[in-house]
């Protein structure tokens, strides 16, 4: 095995106190005013809500990892980087990277005479291991599968959100340069950079997994990172029903709509589960069909195999070479696709969009940032505005309404739960005005005694929606009426 120089001599000479000069900050702690300030709150009906708020203020213990636990590893790890040849440990692959680790820092604990018990000393060795070749803390955060979002909001605060509510963890950094490095380290992976010249920056994990980065000095306390993770097994429509987000009926519609090839927008706020139901509508996708994705970070996780996946490029530092979604989406119009999915409709690739929607590319997807299917409408008629288009509003109007079939409305609820509340048809024009009629809508009857809220998806009561001849054309037109009038029983 390759040595990295000399193991016992140098770590004698890293003696703990100079470690122990530079203590770590204490942990996050919640502010002792915060209870009594909430519990000033005067509604009787929100009470529970608040008390749990502040139960769940306290920080989450990730590991069972104590102050004194961090102290003794910035020791070692201090140690470890006196000892260790970072050079030649790059040549090695991570597996033998990882043993010659372990045997340093267990020779290290060894020499200073460290007590631990065994299971704190294989801790110790794994999140080393993760400082050196991984994400550092962040490992045990992304290994578990209930999380949804991971906050960094500097080295001494991570948040995470688990079933839709935000909780403060006990997870921090040795200091803002060790967070800083594994942000580098992640957008490097996919051939991006960030630093104080270019301090913004979109990437993704290898599992598709969204990052995004922005570093001091626009961040004041440090990096602030963001990570949306999806879960390792691919969500199908059918665990939107088991989860409550959509009835069983209003899943035959949505089958209907992907197999049928109706052009679909997809609306939501943030953390509403856009891509999450996008990905699922995708499912509905036939396997011989040509489809070619448009996205800032690539996420979509699509099981076909005639997939073509694009991704946008940021400018270099000469501000040269960026290509923009719009770039992607009209380059996909010479690439012979069947269907056309972009991740996030955001600027003038709108346009364009539609333009694929309307020139025989049927069964086209989007998503885009609306509160509402009105909303969205609005906000695609701005977005072709803002990109110099000099065209009348009625005319993009009338392109709206010849290109976007149906709009599926995601939301997030207050008590966490995400739900599909709106799945509208878009029918026409009258005047000025984009005509629309709600097929299926879910309403809200109040909640239950642990705050979750209660209610329905409930039909419209249309027999008949626009795309019907569509659905014949498909032959799923009985399947499209069964679930439309068992709906509205």
């Amino acid at each position: 095995m390759t040595k990295f120089g000399r193991r016992s001599a140098e770590a004698e000479q890293s003696p703990a106190p100079s470690a122990a000069a530079k203590p770590k900050p204490a942990g996050p702690k919640p502010a002792p005013a915060a209870p009594s300030a909430l519990a000033k709150k005067p509604a009787a009906n929100v009470a529970p809500p608040r008390v749990n708020a502040v139960a769940k203020a306290q920080p989450i213990e990730i590991g069972g990892r104590t102050d004194e636990y961090f102290h003794t590893k910035t020791t070692i790890f201090n140690a470890l980087i006196d000892t260790i040849d970072l050079s030649q440990l790059a040549q090695l692959d991570t597996e033998s990277a990882a043993e010659e680790i372990r045997d340093i820092v267990n020779e290290i604990i060894s020499i200073k005479n460290v007590q631990m018990s065994i299971a704190e000393q294989e801790a110790l060795l794994q999140d080393i291991c993760n400082d050196v070749l991984g994400y550092g803390p962040l490992e045990p955060l992304l290994a578990r599968d209930d999380i949804s979002d991971i906050m960094v909001n500097g080295a001494n605060r991570v948040f995470i959100e688990v079933g839709g509510k935000i909780q403060l963890t006990n997870v921090r950094f040795r200091d803002n340069a060790q967070l800083m490095n594994i942000c580098q380290r992640i957008v490097s992976q996919v051939g991006r950079r960030v630093d104080e010249a270019s301090p913004i920056c979109d990437a993704r994990l290898p599992d598709g997994s969204r990052v995004n980065v922005i570093a001091p000095p626009l961040s004041i306390d440090g990096a602030a990172l963001t990570i949306r993770k999806f879960k390792k097994d691919k969500l199908r429509i059918q665990d939107l029903v088991n989860f409550g987000s959509i009835s069983p009926e209003g899943a035959k519609v949505l089958e209907v709509v992907g197999a049928c090839r109706i052009n679909t927008l997809i609306s939501g706020g943030t953390g509403s589960g856009k891509t999450t139901l996008l990905n699922c509508m995708t499912g509905f996708i036939e396997l011989d069909e040509r489809v070619i994705t448009c996205e800032d970070a690539a996420e979509l996780q699509l099981q076909q195999p005639h997939v073509v996946r694009l991704e946008t490029r940021p400018p270099n530092l000469e501000g040269q070479g960026e290509v923009t979604m719009r770039d992607l989406v009209k380059n996909c119009l010479r690439m012979r696709p069947e269907r056309i999915i972009v991740g996030e409709v955001r600027g003038p690739e709108a346009f364009d969009l539609l333009q694929a929607m309307n020139t025989g590319h049927d069964g086209s997807m989007g998503t885009l940032h609306a509160n509402s299917p009105r909303e969205a409408l609005q906000r695609i008629e701005s977005m072709i505005t803002m990109g110099g288009y000099n065209l009348p509003s009625k005319t993009i109007r009338e392109k709206i309404v010849g290109s976007i079939d149906v709009i599926i409305q995601a939301a997030r609820l207050r008590d966490g739960s995400r739900r599909i509340t709106h799945v509208t048809e878009v029918l026409g024009t009258e005047g000025d005005t984009i005509i629309t009629q709600d097929l299926f809508v879910f309403e809200i009857n109040g909640e239950d005694e642990n705050g979750k809220l209660a209610g329905r998806h409930r039909s419209t009561g249309i027999a008949r929606p626009a795309f019907w001849d569509r659905a014949k054309y498909y032959g799923m037109e009985e399947a499209l009426a069964e679930a439309l009038d068992s709906a509205a029983e």
